[in-house]
């Protein structure tokens, strides 16, 4: 959507550099923009950089313009607001509603969406406060993109790595033009993956921490779908505002879908589903017996979740797979995803490479979407919330309402 308001507000982190690129984004797509920097930024970059790129004059200090209530104005008129960098004490500050600079009093006077890109060093992502300030955020609704995982100040590497510039300007675009545009839509999503026990301690599973089930969740939350999440031993929390169902094993997983589907426009398999199961669960830990014989386990296939619902469809619900391949030519992959969603019957399947440092348990995503005729209608790469929308793009044209 051209023509937005959108207040940008930029914090004292080194990350405030890329700001610079995601203001200029926001002015070529024609957007009218307003940089409110604090004083910590400025010792990054210098205000003629920001009123340059912005074409607008900077705004910073909480007592210009009283005449005309600057420091509620901002916020009342914005359509959206994007802070990036959002350092810690930012987040912290956003949190606890602490209001003692221009950014936030003109946060708290707005009703407009807000979107952050957090930035800091990876101690200072993980650190308690900060996931406690984040759930909170989250829990109030607000947009997130990034962090991602790479180089910090220095020689440090790790994660607290600030979207890119291009990451940041696809989010916002995705909030000011999609709107709520799934309301009245009930969405099914499966995330994580399942696990079966070998014993009351050990189990089969897999690398999945459900970051892009949970992302879809959310992307469909906040597009006004009424969203339930089937969550198979979540790395990350689940958003806030979904029905969540709790679930361990595949065949735990595939009774709630079955359950669960017919009540829903739409049903995304996210979830990294094991494909077998020990023919043998034992009641006590299975110990070594010292003779260095080893052990053998005899295992047997787990149903298929998702070719089961493509074969028994419920009436008016669309049907998206997840096809996770170690393939590295793309051509293969496409071919292995066209084989799989043949015999899937589901509408869409959504193609994604893993490896070792690659899909599971990342932040970011890289993905194709095929239909049914194996034609590639959609291809993301990114944050996997920016991911996410993408999948839903391509999932609002089939839905019925």
């Amino acid at each position: 959507m051209s023509g937005s308001r959108i207040v940008v507000g930029v914090t004292g982190g080194i990350a405030a550099y890329k700001a610079v690129g995601a203001i200029r984004s926001f002015v070529l797509a024609g957007h009218d923009v307003q940089v409110i920097a604090t004083e910590a930024a400025l010792r990054f970059i210098g205000a003629p950089t920001f009123e340059a790129i912005s074409r607008n004059p900077l705004a910073t200090d909480l007592y210009d313009g009283v005449a005309e209530v600057r420091h509620v104005a901002l916020g009342q008129r914005a359509d959206l607001i994007v802070i990036a960098p959002a350092t810690a004490n930012t987040i912290a500050k956003l949190a606890n509603g602490i209001a003692d600079d221009l950014l936030g009093n003109t946060v708290l006077a707005s009703r407009a969406p807000l979107l952050i890109a957090p930035a800091m060093h990876t101690e200072m992502w993980q650190h308690p406060a900060t996931v406690a300030n984040m759930a909170t955020l989250h829990e109030r609704g607000v947009h997130v993109v990034g962090p991602g995982v790479g180089q910090l100040t220095g020689s440090d590497s790790g994660a607290g790595r600030m979207a890119e510039p291009e990451e940041i300007a696809e989010a916002a675009r995705g909030i000011l033009e999609r709107g709520r545009d799934l309301a009245g839509l009930r969405v099914l999503v499966t995330a994580g993956g399942t696990r079966e026990p070998i014993d009351p301690v050990r189990f089969i599973g897999n690398r999945s921490s459900g970051r892009q089930g949970v992302a879809l969740a959310e992307a469909a939350r906040d597009r006004g779908a009424e969203v339930t999440l089937i969550a198979a031993h979540l790395d990350v929390p689940a958003p806030s505002g979904v029905a969540v169902h709790e679930v361990g094993t595949t065949r735990e997983l595939q009774l709630a879908v079955e359950r669960l589907a017919p009540e829903q426009h739409a049903v995304i398999m996210a979830a990294a589903v094991a494909d077998y199961r020990p023919a043998e669960t034992s009641e006590g830990k299975l110990k070594k017996d010292g003779t260095g014989a080893g052990l053998e386990l005899r295992l047997v296939e787990n149903p298929d979740v998702l070719a089961g619902l493509g074969a028994d469809r419920p009436d008016g619900v669309v049907l998206v797979g997840f096809a996770a391949e170690t393939e590295p030519d793309d051509e293969r992959l496409l071919e292995l995803g066209r084989a799989k969603i043949a015999r899937k019957g589901a509408d869409l399947l959504v193609l994604n490479r893993v490896g070792w440092t690659e899909g599971f348990a990342s932040p970011r995503n890289t993905i194709a979407i095929i239909d049914r005729a194996g034609d590639r209608v959609g291809e993301a790469s990114g944050d996997k919330l920016v991911v996410a929308h993408r999948i839903l793009d391509a999932i609002r044209p089939l839905t019925s309402i």
